[in-house]
């Protein structure tokens, strides 16, 4: 009897035990050959944001499931907490800008590996949250803030302000909502820049991405309070100036359901966010991070492929791209998914952790519960399922064979019904399985071959208290 494998990448993109948030996605050429690096925070203290040292975490450019971690490649000169950095490469030295002391010191260091170590700190005059831009013409660009953004050119030693460059708000910003007394009078509220500077140069186009905090409702998303789930964009043609409207990349809220009134319902705890974009083998990706457990302080790496075009009137669309006679219209942000840069789908006949979910409705009760034991396999179980709790994956694949049934492995307080849906939350019921307190795993057959693409969703029926672990499909009606 074949042993089913577990499912060991997919969305979040590393192992379900990593906490990697506000990852910065870089492709460098070293010892010839091509990766893909991801620099970000490590969510280590498990009580506050971040972590004192920081990892790096590498894939092939033609396989974005086949991450291996380098190690620690920062750890702060004054045993700090380190918040997001960013790194970039200058001729053959790369150069990390590793936020010390919670963002509060900004320093820079350098190695000839991009998986550092990277040494010999030294200050600058950078804030919260740095992002560099290295020009095609060799001029490097830092672009930095917390509620108010600045930007300023380098000089060539990296780390110095060159004098007259300094730029304050080249996109609107919020007041600070924790501190009143530093605000401005008639602050410019426009498009909202919070956080998480991240500069790209795309198709000769000045790309400031950045975490937007949405102060009015945005009721098509279901976002009815102050929300800064978001990763947005503004566009220029020159660097440091002349910034312009974009729209939104990416939301962590869940998979949104769309209601008969027109307003969409979030299935995910959305939380802070911070990533970039990245072109890899031609194709584009947000790298972006969602929440895991009850607080912000267990966040994980995701990804997700979007599209990017140029319209004739000069404007950059990037996100879900609608288009009409051929000419970019609009965007919005891409769906929040499972499957990540598996485009295809998961492998369904894989075991699949329950910490894959990307839709876990209703929203307030059931959570993913972090993991941090380092072993392989190691499973993130959604947590404290209630009665009609729907656990959901999009997507998976199915292949040209239809399975025949389906395993369950979850822990219930008492006995339990768990419909299992097809394509949408309230789809087609495939399999209804019984789950009892003294079996932890239970197999269904299918009521319906199902091949091809779908997105999957449990619906829990008792309010048990469940500890929903992992589940698979099988050609077998055993479930083996």
């Amino acid at each position: 009897m074949k042993v089913k494998e577990r499912l060991k990448s997919a969305n979040p993109y590393l192992p379900l035990w990593e906490h990697v948030p506000d990852g910065e996605p870089r492709v460098f050429e070293y010892n010839g050959e091509k990766r893909v690096y991801v620099y970000g925070s490590h969510d280590t203290e498990r009580t506050q944001y971040c972590g004192r040292d920081q990892v790096v975490w590498s894939a092939p450019v033609d396989d974005l499931t086949d991450w291996t971690c380098h190690g620690v490649c920062y750890t702060a000169s004054d045993g700090s907490v380190l918040y997001a950095p960013d790194v970039v490469q200058k001729g053959d030295t790369f150069y990390l800008y590793a936020a010390e002391n919670k963002g509060g010191k900004i320093v820079v260091a350098s190695s000839k590996n991009p998986a550092g170590p990277f040494e010999n700190p030294v200050p600058t005059k950078l804030g919260f949250d740095p992002g560099i831009l290295v020009d095609d013409d060799g001029r490097v660009y830092a672009y930095w803030g917390f509620c108010s953004c600045f930007c300023a050119e380098l000089e060539d030693d990296m780390a110095t302000i060159k004098e007259g460059t300094l730029r304050r708000h080249p996109i609107g910003h919020i007041p600070d909502p924790w501190n009143a007394q530093n605000n401005e009078s008639g602050i410019n509220i426009h498009d909202a820049f919070f956080e998480a500077s991240s500069p790209r140069k795309i198709n000769g186009k000045y790309v400031y991405v950045y975490s937007k905090r949405y102060t009015t409702p945005v009721p098509e998303l279901g976002v009815y309070e102050h929300c800064n789930g978001f990763l947005s964009y503004k566009w220029s043609d020159s660097p440091l100036d002349g910034y312009q409207d974009g729209g939104d990349i990416s939301f962590n809220g869940g998979e949104i359901l769309r209601l008969p009134d027109g307003t969409g319902q979030q299935t995910y705890r959305w939380g802070n966010n911070h990533g970039g974009l990245v072109e890899i083998n031609g194709k584009w990706y947000i790298f972006y991070h969602r929440q895991t457990g009850t607080d912000e302080y267990s966040r994980q790496g995701m990804i997700e492929p979007v599209d990017i075009a140029v319209a004739k009137d000069g404007k950059i669309y990037i996100g879900d791209i609608t288009y009409v006679g051929g000419e970019p219209v609009a965007s919005k942000p891409v769906e929040m998914t499972s499957q990540g840069a598996s485009i295809n789908g998961i492998d369904a006949y894989k075991i699949i952790s329950a910490g894959y979910a990307c839709h876990i409705s209703p929203l307030g009760q059931a959570y993913i519960q972090p993991v941090y034991e380092q072993v392989e396999g190691v499973s993130a179980p959604v947590v404290n399922i209630g009665d009609k709790t729907t656990v959901g994956f999009r997507y998976l694949q199915f292949g040209t064979t239809a399975p025949k049934s389906v395993t369950v492995a979850a822990e219930v307080s008492k006995k339990t019904t768990v419909r299992v849906h097809i394509d949408d939350w309230r789809g087609r019921v495939a399999a209804e399985l019984e789950l009892a307190p003294q079996k932890t795993q239970c197999c269904a057959p299918l009521n319906f071959g199902i091949i091809g693409k779908h997105a999957v969703y449990f619906e829990f029926l008792g309010d048990c208290g469940a500890k929903f672990d992992w589940f698979t499909f099988s050609v077998a009606n055993s479930g083996e």
